[in-house]
């Protein structure tokens, strides 16, 4: 697995410095039980764990109830169904084992939950400890998290289309419960990190398979100039 795969060419080649450079360079930890470089949908059992379980039936519902769409990420009943199991599932004390809430010491890190055995989605948590943070990036696809303890902060870009970069927009906590979804594309420019001084856990969901979950989900983009002094 390239560990630098999610970074667009366009981030990799601009001339970001400093902590934002190293960062770009910084690859995410994966937890060594979840080997991405197999195929996993081919290997899919239904979750033994039974929120996990119980979240991926919501999903489920959730592309049914958007069949008539083209696009079900695009359908409002679709965003609604999956904040609700996302928070729903956040919620239950059962859905981690206490090795899926381990951390890593230089960079946040992800442990595969579980992947859609069709393919439309992949389940993953991330523990994030005290400073660590993601690069900025858009999405190539729909995603969605929540937050299951701790207290993240999520930056938030607009993208500027003439220019080619995005720039700083808000910034606001994400305390344990809060949800976010977003469609593919720069309408949902992003940074999140662990500016508390207390380890933190999100519950992430990502439109692609679960071999993809590495190279196909974020996209890294150029952050305006004066954001980075």
């Amino acid at each position: 697995m390239n560990p630098d795969a999610e970074f667009s060419p366009l981030v990799r080649a601009s001339s970001a410095s400093g902590k934002d450079a190293a960062m770009l360079n910084a690859p995410v930890a994966w937890a060594t039980s979840c080997p991405l470089e197999e195929a996993v949908e081919p290997r899919f059992a239904a979750p033994a764990n039974p929120a996990l379980a119980r979240l991926c039936g919501a999903l489920d519902a959730a592309f049914r109830a958007a069949a008539h769409a083209a696009e079900p990420s695009h359908s409002a009943e679709f965003a609604r169904r999956v904040r609700a199991a996302l928070s729903l599932a956040a919620a239950d004390e059962t859905l981690l084992t206490p090795a899926q809430r381990e951390g890593a010491a230089d960079r946040y890190r992800r442990h595969l939950l579980a992947a859609d055995r069709h393919g439309r989605y992949a389940l993953a948590a991330l523990v994030w400890q005290p400073g660590q943070a993601s690069p900025v990036h858009a999405h190539h696809t729909w995603c969605g998290y929540a937050v299951v303890d701790g207290t993240l902060t999520e930056t938030v870009y607009d993208w500027n289309e003439a220019a080619g970069c995005a720039t700083e927009a808000r910034t606001h906590p994400r305390e344990t419960g809060a949800v976010s979804y977003t469609r593919a594309g720069t309408t949902g420019i992003h940074k999140l990190g662990n500016c508390s001084a207390a380890p933190a856990v999100s519950l992430h969901l990502y439109g692609v398979p679960g071999t993809q979950i590495a190279t196909h989900v974020n996209d890294l983009v150029r952050v305006e100039a004066s954001a980075l002094r």
